[in-house]
């Protein structure tokens, strides 16, 4: 599962059995019973029955009783390239499964348009997968959650103006069955029973937090089922979720908890002999050492515990691809990644154990934003009032999903700007300069930082200007709207002639290029970003204070 509330390096999933029982290759204590998880593998298992199931308390796999040792990587937040080399650092650490989740945005990020090759070809990792050894645990969503942008979520889907998401909504049930048609099929043929590595498919994600439909998650493990799905299906929640997230018919909850010695004290007595989820929050890792972690970990063996570290290798957040969150104030997600991950951003394992990824956000200040001339902007859109991002009519009618976006009118008198919040996430403000019929332009250009990832508030989730702002209490009204979505066709458009040298002092927001030049075969090359000590924890900075 990933975090739809406050996120933890550690996850583990626990099938309460004798206290006997723990992974192979661990101390006596921790040592199950007639169990040999070296041939419990992909290419060991050639007839295949029954795969992933319950038995009791304890978790079985094909009849013999299996421990779940995993880890999270997902496939959009590494280069292609490296996926191998991810997966094999993953088995080399003893782990014997790899959870990953298909975030829709990503995959179908224009209505109808999908993308499922390159950096997105999710059948080929996970074949990579059963490759080196490794089962998998897929969540296919359609809300997947993962601090990515609106959970995973199409942004499109908000251009319905009733949109009610993760809803039984006909205009979200009518999305996700063509997603669905899509991907499913694609998975069912990766199943156990058909040879392939994944093992148990999660049915949405930590719903109990949101839950505003009680169908809902019938309707999506119906949607799983008929269309092909037979492995083992799961749901996850935190403890006080439990119940309002659980399926009762055909499939295990997995459950969340702070830590162990909360454990027993903290779900349901009916529920105690029946697989759990703990995880350790973020939170109670401002000190952790690898001691303690080594022996908690030792714990949670004793005590039957399957492992899911989340992440064991976070990644990068690629372009916008990252959401946010709202906890005491709006916080979007910063490009890296790292999540304190046993393997660092790139790659590397972590160097003095189990790190915490700090949250905290330095919001950029205005007076480091400098002067770019849009001389070459496409056409704009022409609109009495303004449009939000959602609702502009481009991108073949999707709208928009990322980036900036440049509003301007032309105003015939100075005077007090509100907005009465309608700013979705950050503006900046600018009298271009320009004079019409003696009248100046007003330009005011609005940066998306990511839509909430979680939460109760992600249907209203628009951004751009998502109402009447007003000069002297009166509305704006005529506006020309650019969409400026950052694509690589955006930035990449008539080299090098648009763009120009910049040979005076700039004001205001600005696109700067730079060419990095690298010979021959350049490999394991990235720009690292560094960042003023002003902390004993590394602090990364959001995207619009990185500078090069």
């Amino acid at each position: 599962p990933t975090p739809a509330t406050a996120p933890g390096p550690l996850r583990t999933s626990r099938a309460v059995a004798s206290p006997s029982a723990g992974p192979t290759g661990s101390p006596e204590p921790c040592q199950p019973r007639q169990m040999n998880q070296v041939s419990l593998t992909p290419s060991h298992i050639i007839n295949r029955n029954v795969g992933l199931k319950v038995e009791g308390s304890s978790f079985t796999l094909d009849g013999f009783p299996f421990l779940i040792i995993a880890g999270t990587i997902h496939y959009f937040r590494v280069p292609r390239e490296y996926w191998r080399d991810r997966l094999l650092k993953l088995k080399a650490c003893g782990f014997n499964t790899v959870t990953t989740h298909i975030p829709w945005n990503l995959h179908e990020p224009r209505k109808g348009w999908f993308y499922l090759t390159a950096n997105l070809d999710f059948t080929t990792f996970i074949a990579m997968a059963s490759e080196v050894e490794l089962w998998v645990i897929l969540c296919p969503g359609p809300y997947i959650g993962s601090d990515l942008d609106l959970g995973g979520l199409p942004s499109w889907l908000l251009r319905d103006p009733k949109m009610k998401l993760r809803t039984t909504y006909r205009g979200f049930t009518k999305a996700v069955n063509h997603y669905f048609d899509k991907i499913i099929p694609m998975i069912v043929q990766l199943q156990y029973g058909k040879g392939g590595p994944i093992i148990a498919v999660q049915v949405e994600n930590e719903y109990g937090s949101y839950r505003r439909d009680n169908r809902y998650m019938s309707y999506i493990k119906k949607a799983l089922i008929t269309r092909g799905i037979k492995v083992l299906l799961m749901t996850a929640d935190n403890g006080d979720e439990l119940t309002r997230g659980h399926l009762k018919q055909g499939t295990i909850s997995l459950y969340s908890f702070s830590c162990t010695s909360e454990f027993e004290h903290s779900i349901p007595q009916r529920s105690i002999n029946s697989p759990k989820l703990c995880f350790l929050p973020h939170f109670s890792f401002s000190s952790y050492l690898c001691a303690v972690l080594m022996r908690d970990v030792h714990e949670m063996f004793n005590a039957s515990f399957s492992l899911n570290f989340y992440m064991f290798h976070g990644g990068t957040n690629f372009g916008f691809m990252g959401g946010s969150a709202s906890l005491d104030q709006y916080l979007p997600m910063v490009t890296s990644y790292d999540y304190g991950a046993l393997l660092t951003e790139n790659g590397e394992r972590t160097t003095d154990g189990l790190w915490v990824l700090v949250s905290e956000i330095c919001l950029s200040k205005p007076e480091c934003s400098a002067w770019f001339l849009f001389l070459f902007l496409s056409q704009p859109i022409s609109s009495v009032k303004p449009i939000c991002m959602e609702e502009l009519s481009v991108n073949q009618g999707n709208g928009q999903s990322y980036g900036y976006i440049l509003y301007e009118t032309v105003i015939t008198t100075s005077g007090l700007l509100t907005t009465k919040n309608h700013v979705q996430d950050r503006g900046q403000v600018r009298d271009s300069g320009w004079v019409y019929n003696n009248n100046p332009t007003l330009r005011i250009l609005v940066e998306n930082q990511g839509r909430l990832a979680y939460g109760q508030d992600i249907n209203k989730e628009r951004k751009g200007i998502t109402g009447d702002i007003y000069l002297n209490k009166s509305p704006l009204r005529n506006f020309k709207i650019h969409s400026l979505d950052m694509k690589t066709k955006f930035i990449q458009r008539d080299l090098p002639n648009i763009w120009k040298p910049a040979v005076f002092k700039h004001r205001g927001p600005a696109f700067f290029l730079g060419i990095l030049r690298i010979g021959n075969d350049p490999r394991d090359t990235f720009i690292k970003m560094e960042v003023s000590d002003i902390s004993p924890l590394p602090i990364p900075l959001p995207p619009s204070e990185k500078y090069l």
